[in-house]
């Protein structure tokens, strides 16, 4: 198997550093600059600070040589994923695609997986998604993952070829729960940070926890998740990391905008995007998900932490 990995981000940065220890690996960033730095210093300073990248890991802004790979994972953003898939199509079909973004696009309100598959049909697609920071997974900590692909021929044969003796990969059959799973954790964790950037406090975000996992079960049973999905890796396991961490980009948003105090926009932060939705989700299937619908507000500056508080508290009390 020829591996590559598109998005030189913090992730994708750290997967290709972890995946060179079973052979070449292909790194393509579409930033000239950022390339060049990279292949001169090898490290990745900007998104990944302080872990070298191994010779292994060629470093490349060409397409041309992303293409030549048979397995291209796709560490690139979920909200630009869908355009990307749709201007590289044709050298995309019969590749196997791992998406390594969490999300729900806006436009289409489609998971990454599905995304795949509806813009290039032909291809394997997979999710490689659960509690895991890249700087762990660059350093070789041991990480468990989960890789969903509903084809049984390709997914054990990926399970295979992407774990490594630090990275754990367990394999599941439900994309739907892997993708809602990787995408409603980063909306919860942003409403864990505005609790602790607020000084609401641990016991009201363990609260948030609790409460924002019953609302990734409501709508992931709705869609057609297995619950159980839910409470792995790529659920529950990825959520509590998420929330208790401020090494998330997630939660760290929430804490500024908890705390009053700005966020670095060039920080990609997939919750604020998710949130907004996870919305239109709810209204569409006729959930109740007031975590999720007051992040989305908070992200959108549309109401304050207290205000969100209130909202949430002042719901009619009833029975777990």
């Amino acid at each position: 198997m020829k591996i590559a990995v598109a998005g030189a981000g913090a992730f994708g940065t750290g997967l290709a550093i972890a995946l060179a220890a079973n052979g070449p690996v292909t790194l393509w960033a579409r930033d000239e600059g950022a390339v060049l730095a990279m292949a001169e210093t090898r490290k990745n300073d900007a998104r990944l600070s302080g872990q070298a990248i191994p010779d292994a890991v060629t470093i490349t802004a060409d397409l041309n040589s992303l293409f030549t790979a048979d397995t291209i994972l796709l560490a690139i953003p979920a909200q630009r994923l869908g355009q990307w898939l749709q201007t590289n199509v044709q050298h995309l079909t019969g590749k196997r695609l791992v998406a390594c973004c969490k999300g729900i696009d806006q436009s289409t309100l489609r998971g990454p997986v599905a995304l795949i598959e509806d813009l290039v049909p032909n291809a394997i697609a997979a999710m490689l998604t659960g509690p895991s920071f890249a700087v762990d997974i660059a350093d070789n900590l041991p990480t468990a993952l989960t890789l969903a692909c509903t084809d049984n021929v390709e997914g054990p044969y990926l399970q295979e070829c992407l774990s490594t003796p630090t990275l754990r990969l367990y394999l599941s059959h439900d994309v739907i729960g892997a993708e809602l799973g990787g995408a409603l954790k980063n909306v919860i964790a942003i409403a864990c940070g505005v609790c602790m950037g607020a000084g609401f406090g641990e016991s009201a975000r363990a609260a948030i926890i609790t409460r924002g996992f019953a609302e990734m079960r409501r709508i992931g049973t709705s869609l057609g998740a297995d619950p159980e999905t839910l409470t792995g890796l790529s659920g529950f396991g990825d959520l509590a990391l998420t929330c208790t961490s401020d090494a998330s980009r997630n939660y760290r948003f929430g804490m500024s905008i908890g705390a009053g105090k700005s966020f670095d926009p060039s920080t990609t932060v997939e919750g604020a995007a998710t949130a907004v939705s996870v919305t239109k989700l709810a209204q569409k299937h006729n959930l109740d998900l007031p975590i999720c619908k007051v992040v989305a507000d908070l992200s959108a500056g549309t109401i304050t932490p207290e205000t969100a508080l209130i909202t949430l508290l002042s719901r009619p009390l009833r029975k777990e």
